[in-house]
């Protein structure tokens, strides 16, 4: 007979004595990701090749703390890396719809921001100081006196030859005309008409050569005010030229190794001089002039869009929303006198400016979720630019006229956060994903239990207790933390790495803790923390319990039923995971259907389960159809299973129920079975053992507790085992047991007491064993299938006489 589980493999308990976890003040945290070391391994790798390409999906599932071990691991490392270059924009004068970028080494882009700003505010401050100065007054009133003088002196002289010919000069509304005279005084046009023909001839000759002669004046005096204009506006770009050459020297000296920042200079200063005449009128007494000087001076601004001024090593950000205008930048926009305006000052960075020379971490989920974010994301590291765009222009929309800014180079690591199901999505539906994403980070759940994990372990947990001022644990509080770890591992010789599941339990047995009051956190804490936890979700559960216990769900624990076996299952809701028993149940006849899952027939069953019943089925085909045909008709039942059933963990169960109503031998009802079954009759292990245990034997407990009482696991299933100390004291008191098995004939002993049965020489099985009742029920089977179908043959034949003989024959034709 299959002995029990001994208790103390039931569960992995950890001596506080034999822990290193003292309260020593030279305590030092274990540097790097604790038991993440594939994981450790990739980043590494991914993080320093330098090559196009490789960055870094980090694979787990959520909760394990992805984020914050590799934020961790990369601030770390960026330490040790140089800090990125300032970049700015800055107006593009040939084209301002493309605004220039310039990158700066670190710090001078702030340098270079403050420097134009107070270029400009000099430039704004002193040349109204310039142009309103005596100096320039008298300047420009010696060079428009001198105009006035030489311009005088022309008129004068064409108005001498008028008067002397009989003209007069007259300046009027059409410009300068020539007019007849007669004693000094305009002629009338009577006196015009008293003249003879002959004269008025001679008087129209003489006033178009004087008409030549006016004209050749006026073009002189044009020249003259020309060349006295240009004058003026050369002595005002001097003057000008004059005030700025020193500061724009001065930034030409501190910027000569920056072609981008000296060509922007050049073109700010031609366009200065070029614009003198809006820096130098009276803004107070026109208000537009007021607004156009404003814009101009807006031109000489630096959008400093990324300051690395204060930056330590290479940036690190983490965008935990990664929409398009928060990764690639947007250009904002005004409104002004009913419409929209924008400039290149506008333009604001996005998350990748940022983390530019760096190290950006983006969850994936998010990533996709945010519309064109990822189609942007492989653009720019395709491109190795980031390029910021409206985004229905990105779409091929009709938008507003607005700013294209140009490109900024991209040099960045990308690392991708995510569970391992949209990697895999990735890779398989996404060509561009495997060659932009070469390297994948797995983050394992769990770690071996080793002296340097343990200690790593514990030194987490004394970290959380200092960073968020918690009360120190104790030496119990940290073995029952360590116990609880392997738990959530689901493995006695595993250490969950599900940090910040682990910080929580922290977190409340610290509340449990203040409220005592205690000076520290002991494992009375710890305990009742994980029993509150478990309290607050467990209402389903009761409810469950409850019907039950009132047999509206039937489920028995004690006694024995013929083709009836409780088996185990376990229930997910959110995060709260419990065992339930479910009573399965066959019934047999003759037949040729073989075995019927009624789960599948009602599309209740999954095909993980259906599955499992055709290897059942295939099992049985191999021990008792070999010399003849399996004559059965069996139907397998979840009773009063109202949902789906999926998963193989229930097909030796069903296999026990099938021998037992095939051989008549009731089965144990205070035992309880798990285990999947291959077709060689192996016990397969299965998932969430400790749940399935503990839901019955809680249904047990509320029973009553009888001795016979227990649940059968796969041996492959006993290093799983992290059971509840209530359950491991129960078993060290001979109440409650845990058989593992390595095949189904050991599951059939423990639940019938009987031998499963081998076979001898003869080829037949041990009488009165299980296997040899089960061959015999089938014989017998077969025997009475033969006999009806002789039967069933017999009467067609005797009816198919009967109408042979009661069918009148026709006649024979004449002839």
């Amino acid at each position: 007979m299959i002995k029990p589980l001994s208790p103390d493999r039931l569960r992995y308990t950890y001596d506080p004595q034999q822990l290193d976890f003292n309260d020593e003040e030279d305590f030092r945290p274990s540097e790097g990701i604790i038991g993440q070391h594939r994981a450790v391994s990739a980043l590494d790798f991914g993080l320093n090749i330098e090559e196009i390409g490789f960055n870094i999906y980090v694979a787990g599932p959520r909760g394990i703390g992805k984020m914050t071990a590799v934020k961790s691991f990369l601030e770390d490392l960026a330490r040790r890396k140089p800090a990125p270059s300032d970049w700015c924009y800055v107006n593009n004068f040939s084209d301002p719809y493309q605004p220039t970028a310039i990158g700066l080494p670190q710090g001078m882009g702030k340098n270079f921001q403050n420097g134009m700003q107070r270029f400009t505010e000099h430039v704004r401050k002193e040349t109204p100081k310039l142009f309103e100065s005596e100096e320039y007054g008298s300047r420009r009133d010696e060079l428009l006196n001198d105009l006035n003088a030489e311009r005088e002196a022309i008129f004068k002289t064409i108005n001498r030859k008028a008067n002397e010919q009989g003209f007069l000069l007259q300046a009027s509304s059409m410009g300068i005309m020539l007019l007849p005279a007669k004693e000094g005084k305009p002629m009338q046009e009577s006196e015009w008409n008293t003249l003879s023909p002959e004269a008025q001839n001679e008087k129209i000759k003489i006033r178009e050569r004087l008409q030549e002669e006016l004209k050749e004046a006026v073009k002189q005096t044009q020249n003259l005010e020309r060349k006295v204009q240009e004058a003026l506006q050369e002595m005002d770009r001097q003057i000008v030229l004059f005030m700025i050459s020193g500061l724009l020297n001065e930034l030409r000296e501190i910027y000569r190794e920056h072609d981008g920042i000296l060509q922007y200079l050049d073109a700010l200063q031609e366009d200065l001089l070029s614009n003198i005449e809006i820096i130098k009128a009276d803004a107070q007494t026109d208000p537009n002039l007021l607004m156009r000087r404003d814009a101009f001076f807006k031109k000489f601004t630096v959008n400093l869009i990324i300051d690395n001024s204060r930056q330590e090593g290479a940036p690190v950000v983490m965008e935990l929303n990664p929409t398009y205008n928060n990764l690639f930048g947007r250009v904002e926009k005004e409104s002004y006198m009913g419409g929209v305006y924008t400039d290149f000052t506008m333009i604001r960075g996005g998350s990748l400016h940022r983390a530019n020379g760096g190290f950006i971490v983006l969850p994936v989920e998010d990533v996709l979720r945010n519309f064109m974010s990822w189609d942007g994301l492989k653009r720019a590291l395709r491109s190795g630019s980031i390029t910021i765009e409206e985004l229905s222009e990105s779409m091929g929309f009709t938008v507003a006229k607005s700013l294209r800014p140009q490109p900024i180079p991209l040099n960045i690591k990308v690392i991708l956060v995510g569970r391992p199901v949209f990697y895999y999505l990735m890779h398989s539906h996404d060509e561009e994903f495997p060659e932009l994403f070469r390297v994948k980070a797995d983050f394992d759940t769990s770690m071996p239990r080793n002296k340097n994990n343990i200690r790593d372990f514990l030194m987490f947990l004394r970290m959380i207790c200092r960073k968020e001022n918690l009360k120190p644990l104790d030496r119990g509080a940290a073995a029952r933390m360590l116990e609880h770890a392997a738990r959530f591992a689901d493995d006695q010789e595993k250490i969950s790495t599900h940090f910040g599941a682990m910080a929580d339990v922290i977190r409340e047995a610290h509340f449990w803790a203040s409220k005592a009051p205690a000076a520290g956190i002991s494992r009375v804490h710890i305990q009742k923390a994980l029993d509150e936890k478990f309290y607050r979700s467990s209402l389903v559960l009761e409810r469950i319990q409850e019907l039950i216990l009132r047999d509206v769900f039937l489920i028995a624990t004690d006694g024995a039923a013929i083709g009836q076996v409780n088996g185990l299952a376990v229930m997910r809701m959110g995060e709260f995971e419990f065992g339930r028993p479910s009573r399965i149940t066959v019934s047999v006849a003759p037949g040729t259907e073989g075995v019927i899952d009624i789960e599948r027939q009602v599309d209740l069953g999954g095909r993980i389960h259906s599955k499992g019943v055709l290897i059942l089925s295939g099992y049985l085909l191999k021990r008792f159809a070999q010399k003849q045909k399996l004559s059965l008709a069996a139907r397998i039942a979840f009773e009063q299973s109202y949902e789906g059933v999926d998963g193989d963990s229930a097909s030796s169960t069903e296999y026990y129920a099938l021998i037992s109503a095939l051989s008549g031998v009731p089965v144990k009802q205070g035992i309880a079975v798990t285990g999947s079954v291959d077709q060689n009759g192996t016990v397969q292990a299965i998932g969430g053992v400790n749940q399935k245990i503990e839901g019955f034997y809680d249904i047990c407990c509320l029973r009553g507790l009888t001795g016979q009482q227990g649940v059968i696991i796969p041996k492959a299933n006993v290093h799983n085992l992290m059971l509840r100390e209530d359950i491991v004291e129960s078993a060290r008191n001979g109440q409650f047991h845990i058989w593992a098995v390595n095949t189904v004939e050991e599951g059939l002993e423990i639940l019938t007491g009987r031998k499963a049965g081998v076979k001898g020489p003869q080829k037949a099985y041990t009488r009165r064993s299980l296997y040899y009742l089960t061959e015999k029920k089938l014989k017998e089977f077969s025997r009475r299938l033969r006999t009806e179908s002789s039967k069933s043959k017999a009467t067609k034949q005797n009816a198919t006489r009967r109408r042979q003989r009661t069918t009148p024959q026709k006649p024979l034709p004449k002839r």
